[in-house]
């Protein structure tokens, strides 16, 4: 069987929300330059903040969050650095600058806008400042030394001005649709609901034990649900129109 249950590295990652939590601003990592920056100075009191939880050299689920993120960005008039800010965190307490630096390099590149370079800060921290913000964000992951990967949900925060977690953003996908609900809000310290929660789980695929990972797991079982949904519309649509030709006959009927 290719699919298992989650393993049980798994048993204690997810998501807590923890809607109008505020965000440690105290807290101090090293930017993409190596300078020592408090979480607070990303916060001016006026712009909203994308907070994301990652780490660099994450093989699955980071790169498709960051990438999905940049595509939502795309289509919005609004570039970090003038309306909001982002500010990406590795939750892996060994990487380093240079990484951090790197890969803003790449996003950057792939976003098309230089300019967004002032307002996208990548991260790299220790362990007990990493553990406060995931904690008060509800964001439970663990390191499997096996494997040497973190088993991670996939979600992105959208924070107020104040530092203030507004709403969050599930799955691997950020329509620009979502982005400007959510960004506007948080500009103005609304707290916002979550209606739904795709989380996936970034975790390793065992190719020697032919096993897929939970990721390729919770996509088919998504994947298989969205299929049984449209079925379902397509079914109610037939027989409401079935229905709807019926009932015309039979009044016709009725009129000779």
């Amino acid at each position: 069987q290719l699919v298992e249950q989650v393993p049980e590295a798994l048993e204690e990652v997810g998501i807590t929300e923890h809607l109008d939590a505020k965000l440690p601003m105290d807290l101090e990592f090293r930017d993409e330059d190596g300078l020592t920056v408090t979480l607070g100075s990303f916060f001016d009191g006026e712009r909203p903040v994308i907070l994301t939880l990652n780490y660099y050299r994450c093989p699955m689920l980071c790169g498709l969050m960051l990438n999905g993120l940049v595509d939502g960005l795309d289509e919005m008039e609004w570039t970090p650095g003038q309306e909001f800010e982002i500010v990406t965190v590795s939750i892996n307490p060994l990487e380093t600058p240079a990484l951090a630096k790197e890969k803003k390099q790449n996003y950057i590149k792939r976003y098309g806008r230089p300019s967004a370079m002032a307002g996208w800060h990548f991260l790299t921290g220790r362990e007990p400042e990493i553990d406060r913000l995931a904690e008060t964000v509800g964001f439970r992951f663990v390191y499997d030394p096996v494997e040497k990967q973190y088993a991670h949900a996939a979600a992105i925060f959208v924070c107020t001005p104040d530092g203030r977690v507004a709403r969050y953003l599930y799955g691997i996908e950020y329509p620009s649709k979502r982005l400007k609900l959510g960004l506007p809000d948080a500009s103005e310290g609304k707290i916002g609901s979550t209606l739904d929660q795709l989380i996936l789980y970034c975790y390793h695929y065992d190719p020697s034990n032919r096993r897929y990972s939970p990721v390729a797991m919770n996509i088919m079982r998504v994947g298989g649900g969205a299929s049984a949904s449209i079925l379902a519309v397509a079914l109610g649509m037939f027989w409401f129109r079935e229905w709807r030709r019926r009932k015309s006959t039979a009044k016709r009927d009725s009129t000779r």
